[in-house]
Parts: structure tokens; C-alpha cells; sequence
């Protein structure tokens, strides 16, 4: 474990935020190019005897929609694909009349398909993309924006695999670089996967959505619960669901992995400044047709926005995930930070309590 001394008050809070709770968390953080905290703490088993290690991975869930977001931008730089292109110039079976910076922004209009969807459907690439290609939009593509919450993996997925002519597995492991990231967790890496506690209640969901979620057919219900299957209790610990290609909420990644992959960001080694500008610029922002709030999106990252407000700058780009999973960057300050716990805490809206604490100790510390 590592922290520099300049930042021991980062360190503090990390500890008193999950001490004395079961299961466990790390904290990556790298400012001006360097990673000054490396720090982990708890236990990774369901029975509380197994320590957190360096190299224990999580669940990060929607936390892994920024790793499809950079690849995405890294071939926009690399001139393969373009964001104002129809998304059908690469997936030629995709009817909807949408542009990849639609895909990107939230704006497709394809955050839920609407039939009911068999089971088996969650873990079968090839059917879940086969029905968003087909799907009539909820709105008219580039309208509006509503969080896909989980369809963002296989529409955006599809496109990069359809560009990088590999599953995307492959590709987060290979054109990122970043040792520590997957989306799909090797069967070799199965033992290193810390077991997800039952979640805990976080705060009161807006009455808007309680009344969308429970309403059968609406946007917001259909976006979360198909396929059903996803709603299983105790999924996230199974080696099916490790094992997965569900790219916008089964990534595992360790804390220093996705504070390595920002903090890249940050400094330039991934994306030049116009491509990361274009990048991290808002693209939606507003009322969310499916969260019922008001979200910040840019292509593909999420910006701190009214029901999470994970970063006091409103430039940060980065995202979070279901549970209390966070990594962003801050390209004014020149910080990465990323947030890995096992003990989950659900909320609809407003910031992980755990968040809090850390991020005011690292602005305070810069």
C-alpha cells in the first residue's frame, strides 16, 4: 500500500469511511501524472476471512461503461470510426436512424427493448444485439436523453466490435493497455473477484421514479428489469455472470486499474487534447427520460449532475456504478480517482455517503 504524505489526509478518510463494516474497498488516486494513493482494506470473501489483496477485482457495474467510452473515442482518433456517422454505416442491420454520437450521448432512444425478452437473453450477445437492432425508439433519436442504463453496453459494444473486428472483451483488454480491466473475467482470474455483499438501501428514490418502476411497460421498468434474469438476487457473485459480456455493468477492474485508465486520460498519453476535449464536452443535459432527473452526460462519460454529484467541478468526466463504484478525472485539477467497494449501497439519487469524505480530502489536499 501507497500513499505520499501530501495526501494522508485522502488515506484518513478512506479508513474511517468503511471501517468497522463488512467486506471491502481500495482507493486509487493520481495526481500531476503519479499515483499517490494505493490503498485497500477489509475482506474480499462472503465469510469476512479472506484480507483484501493489491490485486483483488470488483464488480464495478456501470463504472465500466467508461472503458467503452474511451475505446470508442480512441478510434475516433485513430480515424476508424466517426461520431456523426449513422450508426448503420457499421452495423448495417441497425434500423434505427441514429449517428454513434447518439449511441454515445444517451440519445438513441434504445435504453429498454419491449417485449419481454426469454431467459438466457442477459448473457447472449448475439440476441440482445439482434433486438436493439430491431427495436423501435422510445423518442425520436437526438430529442432527447434517458440513461441506457444497460443496453448502452451491447449498442455501443456492437459498433466497437464491429470497427475493432474483435469481441469486446479482447478489445478493452488490448487497446486500453491497462492491465486489471475486463469486461468478462477470465475463468483464470475468477479467484481474485471479491464477493458482493447483499445491497443496502441508500437514499429515498424520487417518488417519480418509485411510481415509473412499478408502472409494467414503462420506459424506466423496462430499461432495469429486461431481461428479467438481470434482477436475480445474488447474480453479480456467479461465475456466469463474472464470466459475461455485459459491457455496461458486469466490468471487473481493480481501484488502481481505472485511476491508472483516467489518469492517462488526464495527462494525454490515451487521447490528444482536441480528441479528449470532443470527448468530455456535454452533450445531454436536462430532464432524463428514464431516471426522471436531471443527468449530464458527454459522449459516453457521465458528468456530475443533480443525482450524482460525484466531482465539485462540473468538468470532471468519469462514472459511476451501482453500489458505490466510482472513478473520474478532473482535467482542470489533474486528478484521477477511483472508488472500489464490495459493500454495496443502492441509491437512486444523490452521492455514495462514502464518496463524500474522500473526494473533499483529495481537493483539499491539491
Amino acid at each position: 500500500m501507497w500513499c505520499d504524505p501530501a495526501f494522508t489526509a485522502v488515506a484518513d478518510a478512506f479508513r474511517e469511511t468503511d471501517r468497522g463494516a463488512a467486506g471491502g474497498a481500495a482507493l486509487a488516486v493520481y495526481a500531476g501524472g503519479r499515483l499517490v494513493v494505493d490503498l485497500w482494506q477489509g475482506t474480499a470473501d462472503a465469510d469476512g476471512v479472506r484480507p483484501w489483496e493489491r490485486d483483488t477485482v470488483v464488480n464495478v457495474f456501470s463504472a465500466s461503461k467508461g472503458l467503452l467510452a474511451t475505446l470508442a473515442h480512441l478510434y475516433v482518433q485513430r480515424g476508424l470510426l466517426d461520431l456523426d456517422a449513422p450508426v448503420a454505416r457499421y452495423w448495417p442491420e441497425f434500423a434505427t436512424a441514429t449517428t454513434i454520437a447518439d449511441l454515445l450521448a444517451h440519445r438513441a432512444g434504445l435504453p429498454a427493448v419491449r417485449r419481454e425478452l426469454p431467459p438466457g437473453a442477459l448473457f447472449d450477445w448475439d440476441a440482445m444485439t439482434a433486438a436493439l437492432a430491431a427495436e423501435t425508439p422510445w423518442w425520436p433519436p437526438g430529442e432527447r436523453h434517458g440513461y441506457h442504463a444497460v443496453t448502452f453496453g451491447w449498442l455501443v459494444g456492437e459498433v466497437l466490435r464491429r470497427v475493432g473486428g474483435r469481441p469486446v472483451r479482447d478489445l478493452v483488454r488490448d487497446e486500453l493497455g491497462v492491465p486489471g480491466l475486463w469486461i468478462g473475467l477470465p475463468a483464470s482470474e475468477a479467484g481474485r473477484a471479491a464477493y458482493l455483499a447483499p445491497p443496502q438501501a441508500g437514499d429515498e428514490p424520487p417518488a417519480a421514479l418509485t411510481k415509473a418502476m412499478s408502472e409494467p411497460g414503462s420506459i424506466t421498468m423496462m430499461a432495469f428489469c429486461n431481461p428479467a434474469e438481470q434482477l436475480t438476487p445474488g447474480l453479480a457473485n456467479t461465475a456466469r455472470w463474472r464470466a459475461a459480456q455485459i459491457p455496461a455493468s458486469n466490468g471487473h477492474a481493480t481501484a488502481r486499474a481505472l485511476a491508472t485508465l483516467y489518469g492517462r486520460l488526464v495527462s494525454g498519453e490515451i487521447l490528444g487534447p482536441g480528441a479528449l476535449a470532443l470527448a468530455v464536452a456535454p452533450r445531454s443535459e436536462g430532464r432524463d427520460e428514464v431516471l426522471l432527473a436531471r443527468t449530464r452526460f458527454a459522449l459516453g462519460y457521465m458528468l456530475p449532475c443533480e443525482i450524482r454529484p460525484y466531482a465539485p467541478n462540473p468538468r470532471a468526466f468519469g462514472h459511476t456504478g451501482s453500489g458505490g463504484a466510482l472513478a473520474f478525472a478532473d482535467p482542470d485539477a489533474g486528478v484521477a480517482l477511483a472508488y472500489t467497494p464490495s459493500r454495496l449501497i443502492v441509491s437512486a439519487a444523490g452521492p455514495d455517503p462514502r464518496w463524500e469524505p474522500i473526494v473533499s480530502a483529495l481537493y483539499a489536499c491539491l
